[in-house]
Formats: C-alpha cells, structure tokens, sequence
C-alpha cells in the first residue's frame, strides 16, 4: 500500500515534540494549510500537512464522494495509522498529537482518531461529516471515551446540512464521547478569526498550556 505524502513545518521551539497533522477537504491538498502555524502563533507546535491518497480535479480526496464511500475511507484510515505509528517511531507520541481536519478531512480524523487505540491531545473536525457514526460507535477504541473533541459546523453550510451533522454528532456525545459541539453563522469554510481562536483555546487547553506563557502565541 502507498505511503500518504506530507508536508512538515518545524516548530520555532526547537526540541519540541507536539504536533498537529492537518487533513484537508475535497480537491483541496497539503499547501491549502500553510497558513496555520502563523495564525495560530503557538511557537510550541510542529506541523505536519498531509495530502490524501487519490487525484481530484487538481487535488486531493480521501474517499469517493459518488460511489460507495466505504472502501475509500476505509483505505485511507489505515494509511493515517501507519503514519501515526511512524510519527510514533520517530518520538511524536500521540498524546502530543492534535489531528485536525477540515470537510472529508473532518471525518477522517474522527474516523481514524476514535478508532485509533493511543489518545491523542485533541481531534478536531471542521465542517465535515459523519454518516456511519453508528458503526463507528461499534469499532470505537477502549480509549475513545476518554479522548477531548472539538467539532464546528457552518449555520449556513450549502454542502453539509447543518441540522444532519448535528444529529451525528449529538449521537456521538450521548454515547459518552468527550465532544464540543460549536456552530458559526459561516458557510463552508472556516469563520475567520473568531473559529480560529477557538481552535487555538481548544489547542491549548488541551496540552495544559497557559496560552499567556507564550508570549507569541495570539
């Protein structure tokens, strides 16, 4: 099987082992999340921006969108373990691991991060989906339950019904999962400096952090 291809933005903080794995969204690819380390200013942070497995119109894509999905994600969950257990190999521990994805990326991070049997720091989903959270629910790892979940949705998303993701979610939370759910009046995209922020707060606070004792971060 194919390695995924990935992008890695050192932190400014040189003997720094935290990480966030960005996935990104339908024909989008790795260079769609250079903007990160700067906008989150977390000096503490490493970067790694992966690109998903198949060509879509210029980009990337995770899965099928017109046929059976399942196969897809299915393919590219197992792709991101190896990745995680490389990362691992190499000193990123995955309770120093924040993964993050926006649109498909979302729902493979949710995919692969509750499945996944090591806790990470944070998983974060943006705008995205998840129409198989009851088998999902049955393959959870014994860890899962203890796992910090930020997920945001669009009020205003022309893609992906908000009141549908919402319903998945709730699912989610009421099975014991550890889920913020937070919705902005944007469409489908991320809401500016206001999502940012709270990306940011949920970063932090998740790796126990005082955001004041980094002077850069924003």
């Amino acid at each position: 099987m194919a390695q995924l291809l990935s992008s890695f933005i050192p932190a400014a903080e040189t003997n720094s082992k935290r990480l966030l794995i960005a996935l990104h969204g339908l024909g989008d690819s790795a260079a769609g999340y250079t903007w990160m380390p700067d906008e989150l200013g977390l000096p503490w942070l490493n970067y790694q921006l992966v690109n998903a497995p198949d060509f879509y119109y210029g980009g990337y894509s995770w899965f099928d969108i017109q046929g059976d999905r399942r196969p897809g994600i299915d393919r590219s969950r197992q792709l991101l373990v190896e990745l995680l257990d490389e990362n691992r190999a190499r000193g990123f521990a995955t309770s120093d691991t924040v993964l993050f994805g926006f649109s498909q990326g979302c729902l493979m991070t949710l995919e692969t991060g509750l499945r996944y049997p090591h806790l990470f720091a944070a998983l974060i989903g943006i705008s995205g989906f998840l129409p198989d959270y009851e088998r999902l629910l049955k393959e959870v790892s014994p860890v899962a339950r203890q796992q910090r979940v930020l997920v945001t949705h669009g009020t205003q998303d022309p893609m992906l019904e908000c009141k549908s993701v919402r319903a998945q979610m709730a699912a989610l939370k009421s099975s014991g999962i550890d889920l913020t759910w937070q919705e902005y009046p944007k469409a489908h995209t991320i809401h500016g400096e206001q999502e940012i922020r709270r990306i940011r707060e949920f970063i932090v606070s998740s790796f126990d952090t005082p955001e004041q004792s980094h002077p850069t971060a924003r």
